[in-house]
């Protein structure tokens, strides 16, 4: 008898023991299942919207940059007064191309009345756009287009006239002669190559005495670009001045001159805000920098979606708008209005 006791205590304690494993193992799950705000990626909201209301997942080229904090808060100012949910999340870097399509797929998946995207990559999201267009999904594009025309507008700043008038700053700074680089985000988003183009086509065609000597891609990461403009000031050591085209592009390249001791002598113009290219324009290391529109970026993504949701007429293309902002206007309302920390 002693002995079927002991038997029957270690039963039930076995029995305890696995009902406890599968409540953790439950739980687990949960954290990070769909209805994750960091599942795929970091982002925030939870997954798929209650009966009848209208869910709009936003998924942006990235999340570690405060130009994306500052798109998220225009969209949620957007969702919140027009009564609608959203969500808004990104890969990890900008350079996850494959972790961007797997958060896309995730949202087609819920099943959602309107999807805003800005494009890593403008070619490999084409197959997963046209998936949308097969259940009337409409598609918003914002920052980043993509080279179809399946998305009912883009919101987005004119990257190319932008990038243009960062050029012609860069040489009226140099004194419209001499030696520059490029520090570029990517060569795959339509970000990436607009301002490439816009800049270094506004220096060919306005300023023949600048000869833009290297261009290099950093991925939108500040190390890496840091890493790429060091590397062009020792090849280059007559040079004045390199353009960092986005947030983490200039911020690498601000990092790099203070490296290498070079304030003062390496003009640095740049794109985006950021708390690093504000500190560096009132310090001096940078000259000046394009800001876009980001929580008008924001804003309007969701508004658009809410009327191609509706109905109504949305225009092809939304623009945003830019400035230009240096240490003689940083403090403005204007900019103030524009710029982010």
């Amino acid at each position: 008898m002693e002995i079927m006791k002991k038997l029957s205590v270690l039963a039930l304690i076995l029995m305890l023991t696995a009902s406890l494993l599968a409540a953790c193992g439950s739980s687990g799950k949960s954290a990070s299942g769909t209805d994750s705000p960091s599942e795929g990626g970091s982002g925030s909201g939870s997954g798929s919207a209650a009966e009848g209301e209208i869910y709009i997942p936003i998924i942006s080229k990235g999340f570690q940059h405060q130009f994306w904090q500052a798109v998220k808060t225009g969209a949620e100012q957007a969702g919140e007064e027009l009564g609608v949910k959203i969500t808004f999340e990104g890969p990890e870097t900008e350079s996850q191309v494959d972790k961007q399509i797997e958060m896309l797929q995730a949202a087609l998946d819920k099943k959602p009345s309107a999807i805003g995207f800005a494009a890593l990559d403008s070619q490999a999201s084409i197959p997963y756009l046209k998936k949308a267009q097969e259940n009337n999904i409409p598609i918003i594009a914002f920052d980043s287009g993509v080279e179809s025309d399946i998305p009912v507008t883009t919101a987005s700043t004119d990257n190319m006239a932008a990038s243009a008038l960062a050029a012609d700053k860069m040489a009226e700074l140099i004194g419209n002669e001499g030696k520059i680089a490029m520090v570029v985000h990517d060569q795959t988003s339509v970000t990436g190559v607009s301002r490439r183009d816009g800049f270094k086509k506004q220096i060919e065609e306005k300023y023949p005495n600048i000869e833009i000597v290297d261009i290099q891609y950093g991925g939108g990461d500040h190390l890496k670009s840091t890493d790429l403009a060091k590397a062009m000031m020792q090849a280059h050591p007559d040079l004045k001045g390199i353009f960092g085209a986005n947030e983490g592009s200039a911020v690498g390249v601000i990092n790099a001159v203070t490296e290498m001791k070079k304030e003062g002598q390496i003009i640095v113009v740049g794109f985006d805000s950021g708390k690093a290219q504000i500190d560096a324009i009132k310090n001096g290391t940078m000259a000046g920098a394009i800001t876009q529109n980001p929580v008008g970026i924001g804003y309007e993504t969701v508004k658009a979606a809410v009327a191609a949701i509706k109905g109504e007429k949305v225009e092809p293309q939304i623009d945003t708008g830019f400035y230009w902002y240096d240490k003689n206007n940083i403090d403005s309302d204007e900019i103030k209005a524009v710029i982010y920390e």
